[in-house]
C-alpha cells in the first residue's frame, strides 16, 4: 500500500512537471505581446541565476556575494569574445560559462576553507573588484558607459531580431530546462548528498571522509557555470553589456528570489524569479516608483520569511516532499549502515589479526 501511494505521489510530480513544460512551450502562442515575452524571457534568465546560487548557498551552504559576480563574468566574457574577437554568439554563450566557472575557482580558493561573515567578506570583495576591473578596463568593455552593439545569434533562413522575440523566448526557455534538470541531477547524486552532510554537520561528514575543501570548491563551480551561460545568453540577447549588473539592487533582487522561493529547493526560486520579475517590472513602469519597487520586494520577502522561513517552497510539497524522500533516506541510512557494518568487519578482521 505504502509502495503504491509513492508510486502515485511521482506519477503526480511526473505530470505536473510535464504540464509546466507544456505550459512554457505554448506561452508563445497566447502571448503575442513582445514586451510581455521580453518579461519571460528575463525571468528565465534570473530563474537560471537564482536556482544555480540556491546549488551553493542552500545545497553546499556556502553563503557567497560573488555569485552575481559570475553572472557579470559571463556577460562580459560573452559580449567581448563574440565583438572584439568575433566568435560565434552560440560559442560566446557557452564561454560565458566556463568563464565563470573559472572565475569560481579563483574565488573558492581561500573561501572553501573559511566561514561565516568571512566568506561573506571575501566573496563581496572578489565582486567589487570584478566591477572596478570592467569599469577601469574603458578600452575593451566600454566602462561605465557600458560595451553596445554585440552580435546577437543567428540560424541559416532565421532572423532573431525580427520575431518578435519567439526564438529568443525559446532559446532562453531552453538553458532554463537544461539547466533545471542538471541541477536536479547534482542535487540528487552522490555529489549532492555529500554538500548537504557538509551543510548540515561538517565534522560529522568530515569523518566520514568526505573532502571539504573540494566539494565546496566543485559546488561553486557548477553554480558559477550555469549562472555565467545565463548572463551569456543575457549580453547577447540584450546585445548591451553595462556595470549595472554588479549592482547591489540586482544582487538583492536575485537574493529575493532564492530566499522567497526557499533554499535547498531547484523549483523555488525559478517560481519565484517569475513571479518578481513581473511584479518588479510591473511596478518599474508605475511613474516615480521605480526606485521604490525594491523596497516593496524587500517587504515581500520580509513577511515571506517570517510566515515561512523555509521560503514557498516549503508550503507547496509539504506533503508531497515528506512522503517522497522518505523511499531516498531509507535507502541513505540502509546505505550508511551498510558501510558502517563493513568498517566494523574490517575492524574485528584487523582486530584478529593482531591477535
Amino acid at each position: 500500500m505504502k509502495a503504491f501511494h509513492n508510486d502515485k505521489i511521482r506519477n503526480s510530480k511526473t505530470w505536473l512537471i510535464g504540464g509546466l513544460l507544456v505550459a512554457g512551450l505554448v506561452v508563445p502562442i497566447f502571448v503575442q505581446d513582445s514586451y510581455l515575452r521580453h518579461l519571460f524571457i528575463i525571468s528565465f534568465v534570473y530563474g537560471i541565476v537564482a536556482a544555480s546560487w540556491d546549488l551553493s548557498l542552500g545545497y553546499a551552504g556556502v553563503f557567497n556575494f560573488a555569485h552575481v559576480a559570475f553572472f557579470g563574468v559571463g556577460v562580459y566574457a560573452a559580449g567581448l569574445t563574440a565583438k572584439l574577437l568575433g566568435i560565434d554568439p552560440w560559442l560566446a554563450i557557452l564561454i560565458g560559462g566556463f568563464a565563470a566557472s573559472a572565475a569560481a575557482a579563483v574565488v573558492a580558493l581561500p573561501v572553501v576553507r573559511l566561514q561565516g561573515v568571512y566568506v561573506v567578506l571575501v566573496t563581496f570583495a572578489f565582486s567589487q573588484l570584478v566591477m572596478q576591473l570592467v569599469i577601469n578596463q574603458s578600452n575593451l568593455t566600454g566602462g561605465t558607459q557600458g560595451m553596445v552593439r554585440v552580435p546577437t545569434i543567428w540560424l541559416p533562413g532565421y532572423n532573431f531580431l525580427r520575431d518578435y522575440k519567439l526564438g529568443y523566448y525559446y532559446v532562453a526557455f531552453g538553458l532554463l530546462v537544461i539547466t533545471t534538470t542538471c541541477l536536479r541531477w547534482l542535487v540528487r547524486s552522490d555529489f549532492g548528498l555529500s554538500i548537504k552532510a557538509l551543510r548540515d554537520n561538517e565534522d560529522y561528514a568530515v569523518s566520514r571522509g568526505i573532502p571539504i575543501a573540494w566539494q565546496r570548491l566543485k559546488a561553486l563551480v557548477a553554480s558559477a557555470f550555469f549562472t555565467g551561460l545565463a548572463g551569456g545568453f543575457y549580453v547577447i540577447y540584450l546585445r548591451v553589456a553595462s556595470p549595472e549588473v554588479f549592482d547591489f539592487s540586482t544582487v538583492s533582487l536575485i537574493l529575493c528570489m532564492v530566499l522567497v522561493g526557499g533554499t535547498s529547493s531547484i523549483y523555488g526560486p525559478l517560481f519565484a524569479a517569475l513571479f518578481l520579475t513581473f511584479i518588479s517590472e510591473g511596478l518599474a513602469s508605475i511613474n516615480n516608483f521605480a526606485e521604490g519597487r525594491f523596497m516593496l520586494v524587500a517587504l515581500a520577502m520580509i513577511l515571506v520569511l517570517l510566515f515561512f522561513p523555509k521560503g514557498l517552497a516549503s508550503v507547496v510539497p509539504a506533503k508531497l516532499g515528506k512522503n517522497a524522500k522518505q523511499p531516498l533516506m531509507a535507502s541513505k541510512d540502509q546505505a550508511l549502515m551498510t558501510s558502517t557494518d563493513k568498517e566494523n568487519e574490517a575492524g574485528a578482521a584487523g582486530h584478529s589479526a593482531v591477535r
